[in-house]
């Protein structure tokens, strides 16, 4: 979507300058991957007009490759406005029924988009958009799993999308078609009516996921596979805007995954990479490179100057 952000501080209601950005779950994992140095290709769609071409112009910008995006000439690109503050609640406002990305659909995707694809995300946000896009992210995951590629899953739930029942009937069914899952603690509370514990030891025990990463609360995150797990506690950092930290970690726990990291290392990746997202403006600004992550994960865990001379 294209992402109007309003200046910082200002309530949504009273703000009159506003900022252009691309947003997007699965977008934003993209760009995160792509800064880290992972090649990444982004499917979706968007409408025919301005907002449509800034999309496509930004991320191939980041490097992604938007050769299997289309371009509806019938339906808008997603609008996305939002303020951003540190410490109060952020307002949302989601302008997606009838986009271009709402009329995805499975003849909508290539066998071919998928060659050479190690790694196949995917949210509960696009099954959520539409029952064409639920057999879209249907279709996708048949095709990852014929491409060979392993299959992450990140629920993402937004409740502007659909009540609980909802999410349980459309997104909960994903979590066992996933290889490795990260959800939040409420995510999986909310999709199985389990204790997140709980649903993750069941889930695991049904033999796919194979890994579930937990974000708690706290803001620590748990990896747990079927016979081990492991804690990661937050970076403490000056927070300016929350927004987009979820996806900045799975950008860097997959990092780390796919360059064969133990599950410590991938996570105190996915920390470092979150933490640097919530100091700036914007779900995709703070993103680093991979260069930039290694000298930041560095002073967080061994202290000393942190300025790059």
């Amino acid at each position: 979507m294209l992402l109007l952000l309003a200046e910082p501080g200002i309530p949504l209601d009273r703000a009159v300058h506003f900022r252009r950005s691309v947003a997007g779950a699965e977008s934003n994992v993209a760009a995160g991957l792509a800064r880290l140095g992972h090649p990444t290709r982004w499917i979706g769609r968007v409408g025919a007009d301005p907002a449509g071409e800034a999309v496509l112009r930004e991320l191939r910008a980041d490097g992604i490759d938007v050769s299997y995006a289309e371009v509806d000439e019938d339906a808008p690109t997603g609008l996305l406005l939002r303020d951003s503050h540190p410490r109060r609640a952020i307002d949302v406002q989601y302008y997606r029924a009838g986009s271009a990305a709402s009329r995805l659909a499975p003849g909508h995707l290539r066998p071919e988009a998928l060659d050479g694809a190690r790694l196949v995300h995917v949210s509960g946000i696009t099954p959520m958009l539409s029952p064409t896009a639920a057999e879209a992210t249907a279709r996708l995951i048949e095709l990852a799993r014929a491409a060979g590629a392993t299959v992450s899953f990140d629920p993402n739930v937004r409740r502007k999308l659909g009540g609980a029942d909802d999410w349980v009937r459309t997104v909960g069914p994903l979590l066992r078609e996933a290889d490795l899952v990260l959800a939040g603690e409420e995510e999986l509370e909310l999709l199985t009516s389990r204790p997140a514990d709980q649903a993750a030891a069941e889930l695991l025990d049904a033999g796919r996921p194979r890994t579930i990463v937990i974000k708690r609360a706290d803001h620590s995150a748990t990896a747990v596979t079927g016979g081990a797990q492991w804690t990661q506690r937050p970076f403490e950092v000056p927070l300016a805007d929350p927004v987009g930290a979820g996806d900045a970690f799975a950008a860097g726990y997959l990092s780390g995954r796919l360059r064969g990291l133990s599950e410590p290392e991938a996570l105190a990746e996915a920390a470092c990479v979150a933490a640097l997202v919530v100091q700036a403006p914007a779900d995709t600004d703070g993103l680093p490179t991979a260069a930039a992550r290694d000298r930041a994960l560095a002073a967080f865990t061994e202290g000393g100057d942190s300025v790059h001379r």
